[in-house]
């Protein structure tokens, strides 16, 4: 992970280098604030690709200027058709190609690049400035406007408290030119639907998901995975495995007292045969860690704290007792796949439309929580589920083959990878959401700190105060008051609390948790 910032008009360095300090961690190695004449544009390194100094942004190409944070995926096979047009490189690094691409193709550049990325660019010849992120918004990017109406873009909305008047996230799979922001992809748009047979979806559901790890394990540091135990995130580790010659380096995390996955975490990194480590945390370390995740994380919503506490503690230690500095993660499958309330889905077209909604709002929940807990740890975040091609064609299959038609949740996806994979007791296993199987006494603890903090009046009366996202329970009331702490008045960086669609029957429910849903099952064993 990096940090970027640009502030798109006259202002002084000392302005962006405090904006920065917020984010050190996002990039421990090195750090460049330059005056571009009509602006600003500062970059903290993180080193992944291109470890050497020639590597360091921002890069230049004939007065222009770029930073980026983000991964381009093939760019190799890019880099020697712009050599072919006369380009030279300095670094290995996969950024350095953006400016010779926008010279050559313009804002249609960012269509044309497989990449999770943010980044923003200055033009020396039209005196302005061009910023784009990702389809997904895997890589973070957020922006406002100061006193004088000038736009500032950063990586986090920590960089940008108290130097602009709203924090507003920057909207996915889009570019930022003359004052609009335009939208170059769509990824859960459909252009033709596929109806396909059963074994030919899965055949290529396989296939792509195999392409977007293999893609993912090319790093110049060192690589690791975050294995939970579930579906998602034992797939990832097991792919990863048949590509490698030598033992992964798996890590999971549980409470002292129930951790649900830790056995089977455990059952998966036998199988494999990765070098696994177990991270055990207390009560203590939970309650301890709340004010420090929502601020890390600029989220007030239960779903995501809940599952960031684990994940922020689990990478705190890959980074405290480990020289890794690159994590797969198995972010995104619930999203193209369903995930126990869509069981409720009352039609396929509905399972569709939720699909869409989620997916065009994973920056601000999930991947976010990605994002945040690995970066604040000097990690970088790799997300398979999230490769373009893969996300692409999943959200293309006939929505009536990816309802729960087969007693069992993510068939399409468990059938593509029968075989010697997994496990068979794994692959098929019922699904238990992160924050519940890093053990239910987690979020026990935390709904026990907020019913002890609040008397009801309290409760009451404090809510009242918030018109958007009112908080609705005493857990959800804790955690906005700590985010009000942090980012007073800027709550809209969030669309609302991630819950299941409570206009479908069997999810009208007051908790995120699958815990309460009549179909839960056996996930929590």
């Amino acid at each position: 992970m990096c940090t970027i910032m640009g502030y798109c008009g006259k202002s002084s360095i000392e302005i962006v280098k405090k904006g920065l300090e917020a984010t050190v961690s996002r990039g421990p190695d090195d750090s460049r604030i330059i005056d571009v004449k009509d602006g600003i544009l500062g970059f903290q390194r993180l080193s992944i690709m291109g470890l050497t100094p020639e590597g360091m942004q921002p890069f230049e190409l004939n007065g222009d200027y770029v930073v980026c944070n983000g991964e381009i995926y093939g760019f190799l096979k890019q880099r020697e058709e712009l050599v072919r047009k006369g380009y030279s490189f300095r670094s290995d690094s996969d950024c350095e190609i953006l400016l010779p691409m926008y010279r050559e193709y313009g804002v249609e550049m960012f269509a044309k690049l497989d990449a999770e990325f943010a980044c923003i660019i200055y033009d020396s010849q039209a005196h302005e400035f061009i910023a784009a992120r990702d389809p997904i918004g895997i890589r973070p990017l957020y922006y406002g406007y100061d006193e004088s109406n000038t736009i500032v873009f950063a990586s986090e909305p920590k960089n940008l408290v108290n130097i602009v008047k709203k924090i507003m996230p920057f909207p996915t799979g889009h570019y930022y030119k003359n004052g609009e922001f335009v939208s170059y992809c769509d990824i859960t748009a459909v252009d033709s639907v596929i109806h396909s047979d059963i074994e030919e979806v899965c055949r290529n559901i396989h296939d792509k998901l195999v392409a977007g790890v293999e893609k993912r394990l090319a790093a110049d540091a060192k690589v690791g995975f975050l294995l939970s135990g579930g579906l998602d995130s034992s797939l990832v580790c097991a792919i990863a495995q048949k590509k490698s010659d030598k033992p992964i380096k798996t890590f999971a995390i549980g409470m002292n007292t129930d951790a649900i996955d830790l056995k089977y975490a455990k059952q998966v990194a036998d199988y494999i045969g990765s070098d696994h480590t177990e991270i055990i945390i207390t009560k203590d370390d939970v309650l301890n860690a709340l004010d420090t995740v929502v601020k890390i994380l600029a989220t007030y919503d239960i779903t995501t704290i809940r599952a960031s506490i684990g994940m922020y503690l689990l990478c705190k230690a890959i980074h405290e007792q480990t020289d890794i500095r690159v994590l797969l993660t198995g972010e995104i499958s619930d999203e193209l796949f369903g995930y126990k309330y869509t069981d409720f889905a009352p039609s396929a077209e509905e399972f569709q439309k939720e699909s869409v909604k989620r997916v065009r709002e994973l920056h601000m929940y999930d991947v976010l929580r990605a994002d945040r807990c690995i970066s604040v740890n000097s990690l970088e975040a790799r997300v398979p589920f999230g490769d373009l091609d893969f996300v692409k064609y999943v959200m293309a299959i006939d929505p009536e083959m990816k309802l729960n038609k087969y007693n069992k949740g993510k068939y399409l996806l468990r059938h593509a990878f029968e075989g010697d994979y997994l496990p068979h007791d794994i692959l098929y296993r019922e699904k238990a959401a992160f924050s519940d199987a890093v053990g239910h006494s987690m979020v026990d603890y935390l709904k026990e700190y907020a019913e002890g903090k609040y008397t009801q009046a309290e409760f009451e009366e404090k809510s009242t105060k918030y018109g958007h996202a009112k908080p609705f329970t005493k857990e959800s009331l804790l955690y906005r008051e700590i985010f009000e702490k942090y980012y007073p008045e800027n709550s809209e960086m969030v669309v609302d609390f991630w819950m299941p669609n409570k206009e479908w029957e069997g999810c009208n429910v007051n908790d995120p948790s699958a815990r309460v849903l009549s179909n839960y099952g056996q996930s929590g064993v």
